[in-house]
């Protein structure tokens, strides 16, 4: 069972639009961590799925309707959130970064999440030879991080905690070192996941962003960001537990 960090649409009426702007060099600047987890056991890593055989590229068959892009990022797209979600101007983003299905060539089997950095591209792998394809954001220079891990953690809406380094290197990062309620101007934007190996928090996270104009681009410390609108799709289909690859 996941858990949700939520504040209170109360809380979000604080944030006005200069107090998001002035925000802007903390989406920029560093991945978060939420509050610590108390000492539990460790919690293994999923099974791993029988593996499939990849599948050469081709001309994308026909997978069925479903909301148009103008419906899935516009205004009316994501009604159902304690707080709104900003629609993303489709004319200020790559399409190849918005949200559709591909043929799976990841080599990954159904239900993990592949991460390609260089691509700019997160996949889900499904069951039918196919893996839903979004867009990310990802680590600048330095920043990058690679490896296995599993999500051990789901928050909505969740509150940022800097990492002591953090509000030690970036004085915009200072006046939250107690902690930032969610909401429309936290940095971690609709969703976060928490990227854990083994009993060892990785400190990296999958998370939404205030910043919808950076994915595709190499501009995080290190975690994985996703438009508001894809992170939600992605948290509704993955369980505690789901397998994550980042690639090299």
């Amino acid at each position: 069972m996941s858990t949700a960090s939520k504040s209170t649409p109360a809380a979000a009426a604080r944030w006005t639009r200069r107090g998001a702007l002035a925000l802007l060099p903390l989406a920029l600047a560093a991945c978060a961590q939420s509050r610590p987890l108390p000492a539990v056991e460790p919690m293994p890593f999923a099974a791993t799925p029988a593996p499939v055989a990849p599948v050469t590229m081709s001309p994308l068959p026909n997978f069925g309707s479903g909301p148009s892009n103008e419906t899935r990022y516009g205004a009316n797209g994501v009604t159902d959130e304690p707080f709104p979600v900003k629609p993303v101007s489709l004319n200020r983003i790559d399409q190849k970064f918005l949200k559709q299905t591909v043929p799976n060539d990841t080599g990954e089997g159904p239900g993990t999440i592949v991460i390609d950095p260089h691509a700019r591209f997160l996949y889900l792998v499904q069951d039918d030879g196919t893996a839903i394809r979004y867009g990310v954001g990802v680590g600048r220079e330095g920043f990058a991080w690679n490896g296995q891990a599993y999500i051990r953690r789901k928050l909505e809406w969740p509150d940022w905690h800097p990492p002591a380094e953090m509000v030690a290197r970036d004085p915009h990062a200072r006046p939250y070192k107690d902690g930032m309620p969610g909401g429309p101007g936290n940095p971690l934007g609709a969703r976060s996941m928490a990227l854990w190996q083994g009993d060892k928090d990785t400190l990296f996270r999958i998370h939404g962003t205030i910043e919808p104009y950076s994915i595709g681009k190499a501009v995080s410390s290190g975690c994985i960001r996703m438009l508001n609108q894809d992170v939600i799709d992605l948290y509704s289909r993955v369980p505690l537990g789901t397998k994550v690859v980042v690639r090299s």
